[in-house]
């Protein structure tokens, strides 16, 4: 939890390529066309390999959809392109065996593999669960043999929204439910002798995706025979920056616990796009290739399982299988208050400096300007940094001149002495402790609350991930023990996650409560990866329940930088501060533009804060997401729609050029309506 150390998995072949054990983490991604359009699958296969991708996956809806893997394959292989094809399966065990004779890889979902799923609420006796799951078994058998004959690898990937009525009776549609449906399928996998597979455990929530593969890690580890790879990918995660921040968040995630050994970035746009993403996330591990130890997996299992069982191990200071915000006393700060119940707060980092008068006053202006009506798109605090007593006049100057907002702007200083200064004029003094050099301790006793808030922010940059969390501690103590409680705590880290997670963990055993300061620094970086590393960074630690306030500091326009830190709080459902859109990619199972539509549902309802819309292409995982979504837009066949309250279906089959005007209207008759501005 404290250091990167990949786990060590079975490596599992992919035709020409394999992947787990020492191989470099694959990015793949997945063709949107009709696979019956044998011309288009091809052509878009070529872009997509032009793209570098090294896996793609085509989806098999039905028996002849499956004979046309055949050619598609073999026209490929025809032009010199080797690279591995999957088929994705749902619901249909005879495409499934059609299909296995043509692909590198086949994709089935344990939820509507020979399960039913009629989203019921019908409860299972031991005897029933135990008849199903035998029926199941027989229906699987024929694959795994088939599979094991043709040397094809298997994925048994869950979904979040797809799990059977059987799982969802005994387990409900939870983490638990997604690791027990996809173990069923590997037990009979281990029962046959055949260990080519690997797992997925994906959702639209990222909490929920992050907490699953964990599980599923501890889980898996402990009760099987080998330490099977796994894909990564959040599903559903939308378009534009959203998506891209939320698939960083959640597949990052995992990335930094050492967990994945292939991934998929699943964006509602042309799926060429997905591809410079994921390599973009996988760049840094790749680089590391840190795969240590002939059992490296057993240290996860050890933290996540032994831990949970009471065993004295060195537990992180959050559960790893569920949600729970760590426990801080409420700090004002400005007209605002962090910490404590209340939602995390967003500050940026002004670029000027005090003696720009005129530069920094324009900025202020700008970064805490009012936000578009129904929305909270704006810095809540901005820091200044100030390097002398000289620029403690400069910036009364510019405050006096700012009139409105005056009372968010903060301050930040590497000087004691001007920190002091500033106390009686900012809503939040920053105080740098910089690596490696010596702090005036005897400085500390002369502070006592003021008007301002207080911060100390370590500086880490080659230290180990001790250090911070131990100078903090002392420092924390220290304001504990002379009664300053208005008081955060920070490290300003180019890789800060084991960092924070340190410094939460000492504090958790010395019994400090003072809220902590997420900060989220990319300097330096194109745009994409300033998005990922900012989305990895700080969105691991909200997901975990760490953080009272996320602070912002990129070459990112101030603008794009806000955004950033809302759309990474969203994503952690920590703060709902707009609508929230939960999109699926599309695939050949989609019979209307997905992309276009999109498009139009976000034109009409980008305006209503905390709503949450799903937008599915198809009802493979569509109505399972709904769970997730207040409303739902899901394709039932060319060119008709289902409308969705929740995961209750509540129009079916409309005419696709009417169903954007129904969901509006479907919304105002719920009352969640409002006018935009």
């Amino acid at each position: 939890m404290y250091s990167y150390r990949r786990r060590l998995t079975s490596e599992v072949r992919f035709g020409a390529i394999s992947l787990g054990g020492y191989q470099p983490i694959r990015v793949e991604s997945m063709t949107t066309t009709h696979t019956s359009d044998i011309k288009a699958s091809v052509e878009q296969c070529r872009r997509l390999c032009e793209a570098g991708c090294e896996i793609i996956r085509l989806t098999v809806p039905t028996e002849r959809d499956a004979e046309c893997l055949r050619e598609i394959r073999d026209t490929l292989r025809r032009d010199g392109i080797t690279t591995p094809l999957v088929a994705d399966i749902h619901f249909s065990p005879k495409a499934a065996m059609k299909a296995v004779e043509y692909v590198d890889n086949v994709r089935i979902n344990p939820g509507n593999y020979a399960n039913k799923k009629k989203f019921t609420a019908e409860e299972y006796t031991d005897r029933e669960f135990e008849a199903e799951l035998e029926a199941v078994r027989s229906e699987f058998l024929p694959l795994v043999a088939k599979a094991r004959e043709y040397g094809v690898s298997m994925r048994i990937g869950t979904n979040h929204g797809s799990l059977s009525d059987r799982i969802v009776s005994r387990y409900g549609n939870t983490p638990e439910g997604m690791v027990e449906a996809a173990l069923e399928f590997a037990r009979i996998c281990e029962d046959e002798g055949y260990h080519d597979i690997l797992f997925s455990m994906k959702s639209s929530n990222v909490r929920v995706m992050v907490q699953a593969y964990r599980l599923l890690v501890a889980r898996a580890d402990h009760e099987l025979d080998h330490a099977y790879p796994l894909h990564l990918g959040v599903t559903e995660a939308g378009d534009g920056d959203d998506g891209r921040i939320k698939s960083a968040m959640g597949t990052g995630a995992l990335l930094e616990d050492g967990l994945g050994d292939t991934i998929r970035v699943s964006l509602t746009e042309d799926p060429v796009n997905e591809v410079p993403v994921g390599f973009a996330l996988v760049r840094k591990y790749n680089d590391r290739l840190k795969v240590r130890g002939e059992h490296g997996h057993k240290a996860v299992n050890t933290v996540l399982t032994e831990g949970r069982s009471g065993q004295s191990v060195d537990l992180p200071p959050f559960d790893p299988f569920s949600y729970s915000r760590r426990k801080s006393i409420g700090v004002k700060v400005g007209p605002g208050t962090a910490g404590g119940e209340n939602l995390p707060m967003v500050e940026t980092m002004a670029r000027h400096k005090p003696m720009e008068q005129a530069l920094l006053l324009g900025e202020l202006r700008a970064r805490l300007g009012s936000a578009a009506p129904g929305k909270e798109q704006r810095s809540e605090l901005v820091t200044v940094m100030v390097d002398n007593e000289a620029g403690i006049r400069h910036l009364e100057a510019v405050l006096r001149s700012l009139g409105s907002g005056h009372d968010r702007v903060c301050a930040a200083t590497t000087d004691p002495e001007v920190a002091h200064g500033l106390l009686e004029h900012v809503a939040k003094v920053r105080l740098d402790i910089v690596e490696g050099e010596r702090i005036e301790t005897s400085w500390l006793d002369r502070l006592h609350d003021r008007g301002a808030a207080l911060e100390f922010s370590f500086i880490h940059r080659r230290a180990s991930v001790n250090v911070p969390a131990e100078v903090l501690s002392i420092v924390a103590g220290r304001m504990q023990q002379n009664g300053v409680r208005k008081v955060f705590y920070s490290v300003d880290s180019a890789d800060g996650l084991f960092a924070c997670r340190k410094v939460a963990e000492q504090f958790r055993k010395g019994g400090i409560d003072a809220p902590l300061i997420v900060r989220a620094s990319s300097r330096g970086r194109s745009r994409l990866d300033t998005l990922i590393a900012c989305a990895i960074q700080a969105g691991a630690l909200f997901c975990d329940g760490i953080g009272d306030l996320i602070a912002m500091d990129t070459d990112l326009g101030h603008e794009d930088e806000i955004a950033l830190a809302f759309s990474i709080l969203q994503a952690a459902r920590v703060r709902m501060s707009k609508t929230e859109f939960i999109s699926c990619p599309g695939c050949g199972r989609t019979y209307f533009e997905l992309e276009k539509t999109a498009g139009m549902i976000k034109s009409r309802m980008s305006h209503l804060k905390g709503l949450k819309i799903g937008i599915m292409g198809c009802i493979v995982n569509g109505p399972g997401e709904m769970a997730d979504a207040d409303f739902g837009y899901v394709g039932s066949g060319r060119n008709r729609v289902n409308l969705y309250v929740g995961k209750e279906c509540v129009a079916k089959n409309l005419p696709e050029e009417e169903a954007v005007e129904q969901l509006v209207e479907l919304v105002k008759s719920h009352g969640r309506w409002i006018d935009p501005t």
